[in-house]
């Protein structure tokens, strides 16, 4: 076989693979709806899930492509955000009271994954391929005051305000942050997308923006309209399974005897293991910056569009919202925020940036299992 028909067969199939799980996900969601599952069923409906999720980021990034950069980052976080509202309510609704503070967990675990996990990964394999990739310093730390802004207004806040008990917000206080967040997070898609848009583009070794984000010519409208559609048909296949498969998912947390916290570190991680995939992506090919607007977008848009959503859910969700941090979150977060700083300051990235990344995220990890 030529290399030609192999290039050729091989698109064949992803093309089929990306069509045919969200159809499968629709398929087994019928069949397993509000029916008590076995262990292998359990399985099955959770390979499938994982595989609407990556089908669905594929498809998202072929509306991407067509749309370009900076734009396509946006439609990339968005989609996730979608993902990750619809697994968090399908988890509440399932265990009523028992998720009280699944939210914040779910976005802290989305915010350390994304400036620790996938920023520290892009920059590392971006350094060890390029040696010292470049980025837009304008841009990634607007994105960076916006992920520390709003992380702090809605996670951080609430440990220390006195107006209900525990680590909450009243619903006048949970009101207000739901607006500041959709205002700041809608200033900063304005600033992204038009006013300050060359602030956003990759950059060359000379530190100049790049216009041209791909050699690959982009997807006519009618395959993007197509994504389009299979991308809306993966995300209920992703709602309706994560629901189906949510009492396994608890299940197995418990076996191993970690805290149930952990679930929402499995749910982040599930959610952003695509957008991770895409920015390692980018960073191979020497688009450092389209990697860090995955990256910290991912973590602005699930909190700018998590929090408010979920502010508005909460007159019908079953609990208490609990949105405020422990002490040991927040120092993990402080931590990431000073040494995101000084990563985003020079404006070019090393190895040893990378590293220090990681290793904050493996102590995340860690310490959300054995607190």
């Amino acid at each position: 076989m030529s290399d030609a028909a192999r290039v050729s067969l091989g698109r064949r199939i992803v093309r089929s693979w990306t069509w045919a799980v969200p159809v499968a996900a629709i398929v087994l969601l019928v069949l397993v709806w509000e029916r008590e599952l076995s262990w292998p069923i359990y399985l099955l409906a959770g390979a499938v899930l994982i595989g609407a999720v990556l089908a669905a980021v594929h498809h998202a990034e072929i509306v991407a492509h067509r749309v370009g950069e900076p734009f396509g980052s946006l439609v990339l976080a968005v989609a996730v955000t979608v993902i990750e509202v619809a697994l968090i309510v399908t988890l509440m609704l399932g265990k009523p009271g028992q998720t009280d503070t699944l939210a914040r967990d779910t976005v802290f675990a989305a915010v350390m994954i994304t400036v620790n996990g996938i920023v520290g990964l892009s920059i590392l394999i971006g350094s060890m391929r390029h040696s010292l990739p470049r980025f837009n310093r304008e841009g990634a730390g607007a994105a960076l005051a916006v992920v520390a802004t709003l992380t702090t207004l809605t996670l951080v806040l609430p440990s220390f305000t006195v107006s209900e008990p525990g680590a909450r917000f009243s619903d006048l206080q949970l009101a207000f942050v739901a607006i500041v967040s959709i205002v700041l997070y809608g200033v900063f898609v304005s600033s992204q997308t038009v006013r300050h848009r060359d602030f956003f583009l990759p950059v060359g070794r000379t530190g100049e923006p790049i216009s041209e984000e791909e050699h690959v010519d982009p997807p006519t409208n009618r395959a993007a309209l197509i994504s389009l559609g299979l991308l809306l048909v993966a995300l209920v296949g992703v709602v309706g399974l994560a629901k189906s498969v949510s009492p396994a998912i608890e299940g197995v947390v418990e076996a191993i005897g970690v805290p149930h916290s952990f679930v929402g570190v499995v749910v982040a991680l599930v959610v952003l293991l695509p957008e991770g995939m895409a920015a390692v992506k980018a960073a191979l090919r020497n688009r450092l910056q389209t990697s860090l607007n995955l990256g910290l977008g991912s973590a602005m848009a699930s909190i700018g569009l998590t929090i408010p959503t979920l502010a508005v859910a909460s007159f019908w969700l079953p609990g208490n919202l609990t949105l405020g941090l422990g002490p040991l979150q927040i120092v993990l977060f402080m931590l990431s925020m000073v040494v995101a700083i000084l990563t985003l300051v020079p404006g070019r990235a090393t190895r040893l940036q990378g590293m220090v990344h990681l290793a904050i995220f493996a102590s995340f990890v860690f310490l959300a299992a054995q607190p």
